[in-house]
């Protein structure tokens, strides 16, 4: 059975930090992808950025330079170190993997973590 488990969310002030992390378990398909999306209030759910087996990285733009996404493929964990923080950036936060090396969009991604919530505000 296919496992995702996001941690790390929590209330921070504009310019703060925090770092989410994801484990993945139980998947065996050699090419993959895990990615970090996010859903705030009222709004649909968008990539915010991923990874690839192969090793390509995707960011969205309105993160680029302030988050880093890395991973550690010996067990499958992947985080995303978020800095300057912006009030926009509050959302539930997911990690979500799909079985493919380049995946982008939410279609693509099959399994799906329970969500973490970030929040923003001073």
């Amino acid at each position: 059975e296919v496992q995702l488990v996001e941690s790390g969310g929590g209330l921070v002030q504009p310019g703060g930090s925090l770092t989410l992390s994801c484990a993945a378990s139980g998947f065996t398909f050699g090419d993959y992808s895990i990615g970090w999306f996010r859903q705030a209030p009222g709004k649909e759910r968008e990539v915010v950025s991923c990874i690839g087996s192969g090793g390509g990285i995707f960011y969205v733009d309105s993160v680029r330079g302030r988050f880093t996404i890395s991973s550690d493929d010996a067990d499958n964990t992947v985080w995303l170190q978020m800095n300057n923080l912006e009030p926009e950036d509050t959302a539930v936060y997911y990690c979500a993997l799909a079985p493919s090396r380049v995946a982008r969009d939410v279609y693509e991604y099959d399994y799906w973590g329970h969500g973490t919530q970030v929040t923003v505000s001073a």
